[in-house]
């Protein structure tokens, strides 16, 4: 492992943004060692533009000096920048300063990227001590005050369930199909409050997001799965709000490349990952899973075609026999609907590898009478139409298909893993929607299969995870 330190600065748009983003895409190859405060300084040497916002930054990785130089012009690519002229503004400006102790003479001579590098490296302090400061100004990260009314008792001495905050939107690095990829993803994130508190100190919970994300993001022994992500939020939050128990959820919209049944035209459909997690003094739990869209022809109404057609076509002359052949043979019209299914599963953290997105995205869009593509030949859509009315369902259907392809596909996770499947039917015949769901352990759905009988009591998302709520997915 190299060690080596590096300077990085902006001066133009969301400057603390454009640093961090680099940080952040910085810990994909290297071990972030330290990160000064922030520093702001004039343009210096002839620059242009306004002010910039400068830190120096400790770092470790198996990247030799040429291997990291590569690196960090993809990382200011990544964060937006272009090709710029030599002393221009630009959005991001990363540089090694020294590389295994081996210092840059001319960019340690800076006083914007000596006084950084002398707050994490203590070995540069009396060079920046030497140094005239040129206006390089630290920054506060923030102001502090001794008020804290959320710590006070409140008027009224009542416990609440669930306070916090929702519709949270962060961009996200997650792995999917084994691949990075961004999502704009919406989080909420609610702890239960005492009597003897006022209120939870709701600007912490964006400080535990972001960090929570970059830890989860840091880790060179895992992927940044969503569950991960979801656990360490909530368990931060019973940390740091001095919670009891804390829920979190992330929903975040993300495409999975497909190509259509009949042209073959290449496209990227776009599903929906939910991660829920519950956290207490005891542990945490979670779930992940998907939502996805198709469609579905109704069977009943069909039935009613089928049989009017029968008689319509006896009455023009064929047989009981040649008519039902007919009917047999071609597909029966009916009403269709647009369907949106989702399934969450939760297994213990030895096997949430086996639970793969692309998977579940397979078991909600099969269970439906068809999937459903955003780009469609005239051929995909008589292959579309075709099979939904030859492969009808109900919106009740729907979710036992999900159920039973999931207890086959995870047929080895253990009866006390966790199962919810649910449909929703955008009806286009009726003013309202349908709407069918099921949720237990999988040992509770194993017995219901084998046995025949109604297993009444099947355990619910909120007994599952251990939280006291229902609406855990609100």
């Amino acid at each position: 492992m190299h060690q080596l330190h590096i300077g990085i600065g902006s001066n133009l748009g969301d400057r603390q943004s454009n640093i961090l983003g680099a940080v952040q895409r910085l810990r994909s190859k290297c071990e972030i060692v330290a990160t000064s405060s922030f520093y702001e300084t004039e343009p210096a040497d002839g620059a242009q533009g306004p002010s910039f916002l400068n830190v120096a930054v400790s770092l470790r990785t198996e990247l030799d000096r040429a291997g990291f130089e590569h690196f960090a012009r993809d990382v200011e690519i990544a964060v937006g920048r272009t090709g710029v002229k030599k002393l221009s503004a630009r959005l991001i400006d990363i540089d090694i300063l020294a590389f295994e102790g081996d210092p840059h003479p001319q960019l340690c001579a800076r006083a914007y990227n000596l006084i950084p590098l002398a707050e994490i490296a203590p070995e540069y302090a009396g060079r920046a001590a030497a140094l005239k400061s040129n206006g390089v100004v630290r920054k506060d990260r923030a102001l502090h005050f001794t008020a804290n009314r959320q710590e006070e008792e409140p008027e009224v001495r009542l416990s609440l369930s669930r306070v916090g905050v929702s519709r949270v939107k962060r961009i996200v690095h997650l792995t999917i199909d084994g691949k990075e990829r961004v999502f704009n993803g919406e989080f909420a994130m609610v702890a239960d409050l005492a009597p003897d508190k006022a209120g939870v100190h709701m600007s912490r919970f964006s400080e535990i997001l972001e960090e929570a994300a970059l830890d989860v993001l840091a880790r060179q022994d895992a992927p940044a799965r969503i569950e991960l992500l979801v656990d360490a939020i909530a368990r931060e939050i019973v940390r740091s709000q001095r919670a009891i128990r804390a829920d979190v959820r992330l929903r975040a919209d993300f495409g999975l490349e497909r190509w259509t049944p009949v042209s073959g035209k290449r496209g990227e459909e776009t599903y929906t990952l939910v991660g829920i997690a519950h956290a207490d003094q005891t542990g945490t739990r979670r779930v992940v899973g998907v939502e996805a869209e198709g469609m579905t022809a109704c069977p009943c109404a069909q039935l009613m075609v089928r049989e009017h057609s029968l008689g319509e076509l006896q009455e023009a002359g064929f047989t009981e026999e040649q008519a039902r052949r007919a009917l047999d043979a071609l597909p029966v019209a009916t009403h269709n609907q647009r369907g949106r299914g989702s399934v969450l599963i939760g297994v213990d953290q030895a096997q949430q590898q086996i639970v793969r997105a692309e998977d579940l995205v397979e078991i909600v869009e099969n269970s439906m009478s068809s999937e459903t593509y955003d780009l469609l030949k005239r051929p995909d859509e008589f292959f579309i139409v075709n099979k939904a009315h030859h492969n009808p369902k109900f919106v009740e259907d729907v979710v036992r298909g999900i159920l039973a392809r999931s207890l086959e596909v995870y047929a080895d996770v253990p009866g006390e893993a966790f199962i919810a499947a649910t449909q929703v039917n955008y009806e286009s015949i009726h003013k309202h929607d349908a709407f069918a769901e099921a949720s237990g352990t999988f040992g509770e759905f194993r017995e219901e299969l084998r046995s025949g009988r109604y297993v009444t009591q099947k355990t619910d998302l909120a007994t599952w995870l251990g939280t006291r709520h229902s609406a855990v997915l609100v």
